[in-house]
């Protein structure tokens, strides 16, 4: 028995260190490329506009492809669609590191997207699947979030140390070695399930991609176009239009709909999903803005921003270990209305900030602040968005809650750069001096505080704690 429960314990180890480096990959990936993009550009000979397809071209696919990516879970099983995503994403990486023209590198950033969105669900179908303890599934979540941070940490700092003593080419050709180990480790570690026999609902796949991927297309441009532009009003109308046809067609007409409505009359699946939006937004107000403010305001280079954002980063997952293994006994109230107050107090703090500001009083003290809500909040959305569906459901409500958390970061930013943009352009002495976008970031700050308001007002709808 002592034996037997060795062995087991080893395995469910090797799972979770296996969806946990799939995590700090796809999130590495997402991140890592910003630093090297003026040496793309110097080699490749980008433009200006074609060198943000780079990152956008990544991060389009993989939220507009993440809903049929955990479908695919589901009907295929974990294991399958995760090698394949380690796979496409590998293969990806090794022809965007060869490329020698940018339409190679831009079309590899889109093929690379696709993997990632077959591989962050699959990765929450397996913790799901794998540890069905209320206790050993909290952990699994803490440790995962965890590593999501590891890989925006990482990726902010790696970007530019193999830049330098490399090539940016190497930035992603890493992946190529890390993915073949990972495709032998989900071999070795995962069990083969069965294929259901059930076709993907492709209408509603064909729907809800395009939708989505419409609607963040648009959303994107609206920092360079406005909102009220062509190019930004054409492409979120039609991307609502056909999210409209998607529910359309998977409330009414789909036989096997992938992505089941009957979901959202689960109060956790709803409530999980809606406080993840919202999450998404105050993600992006701490991450991209503080480093924007340090670099813009405070005049430090993207590095020293880098490390300058790695003390909330450790407390991010120090946090996350810390309170995961806390959600069993307390429940999801708890540490969501913890964490929501800590964003009121550490973003109020931080739209103090201004161009005489030192770092320490200025960007640290209330980033921790932000941090250790993040690392409270983000383990125990995913774990309520997810742990309630039907184990048959657990990629498609893997994919729905990656999806939410990355709609509400592509909204979030752009409306929030816009916000910041305005407020800086109403200021005197020039929309770009340090004095005026001190203010247009102060002004982000202190919508981010109004989102854990209202985070804080949405967890009033999660489940009560049952004890016992």
């Amino acid at each position: 028995m002592t034996g037997t429960a060795t062995r087991r314990a080893g395995l469910a180890w090797m799972i979770l260190s296996l969806a946990c480096a799939c995590q700090f990959m796809v999130i590495l990936d997402a991140s890592i490329i910003n630093v090297a993009l003026p040496s793309v550009r110097r080699d490749l000979g980008f433009t200006p506009t074609g060198l943000a397809w780079v990152v956008n071209g990544y991060l389009l696919t993989f939220a507009g492809l993440m809903l049929p990516g955990g479908r695919a879970a589901d009907l295929f099983g974990p294991r399958r669609t995760l090698v394949a995503g380690l796979f496409v994403f590998s293969a990806a990486s090794l022809a965007g590191g060869l490329a020698t023209a940018p339409e190679v590198l831009v079309a590899a950033r889109l093929v690379q997207g696709a993997g990632a969105a077959m591989m962050a669900p699959a990765t929450l179908a397996v913790i799901n699947t794998s540890f069905t303890e209320p206790g050993a599934r909290a952990k699994a979540f803490g440790a995962w979030s965890a590593a999501g941070g590891v890989g925006g940490m990482v990726g902010a700092l790696a970007g530019g140390a193999i830049t330098t003593g490399l090539s940016w080419r190497w930035v992603l050709l890493i992946n190529v070695p890390i993915g073949a180990v990972l495709i032998v480790a989900a071999l070795l570690s995962l069990a083969a399930t069965r294929t259901r026999r059930q076709s993907l609902d492709l209408t509603g796949a064909v729907t809800g991609t395009a939708g989505l991927a419409a609607l963040v297309y648009g959303v994107m441009g609206s920092a360079d176009h406005g909102w009220s532009s062509g190019p930004v009003v054409g492409p979120v109308v039609a991307g609502l239009l056909l999210l409209v046809v998607f529910a359309a067609v998977e409330a009414r007409f789909a036989t096997r709909p992938m992505m089941p409505l009957r979901l959202f009359r689960v109060r956790a699946v709803a409530v999980g999903n809606g406080m993840l939006l919202l999450f998404g937004g105050i993600a992006i107000a701490m991450w991209y803005f503080t480093s924007l403010f340090q670099q813009n305001v405070l005049g430090f280079s993207a590095l020293q921003a880098g490390l300058g954002q790695t003390p909330a980063a450790v407390m991010f997952m120090v946090t996350a270990r810390w309170a995961a293994p806390l959600l069993p006994r307390t429940g999801p109230r708890p540490p969501v209305l913890i964490g929501s107050a800590l964003f009121v107090a550490g973003f109020g703090w931080l739209s103090l900030a201004h161009a005489g500001s030192g770092y320490v009083t200025g960007v640290l003290g209330p980033t921790l602040l932000v941090a250790a809500g993040i690392g409270l909040t983000f383990p125990t959305l995913m774990a309520v968005a997810t742990a309630d569906g039907p184990e048959s459901d657990a990629g498609i409500i893997g994919g729905l809650a990656q999806t939410a958390g990355q709609v509400g970061g592509a909204i979030g930013l752009a409306v929030l750069a816009t916000a910041a943009g305005a407020r800086a352009a109403s200021e005197g002495g020039g929309s770009s001096s340090p004095a005026a976008l001190a203010a247009g970031y102060s002004l982000v700050f202190l919508v981010a505080a109004g989102l854990g308001l209202a985070l804080a007002a949405v967890g009033l709808l999660l489940p009560r704690h049952r004890r016992g």
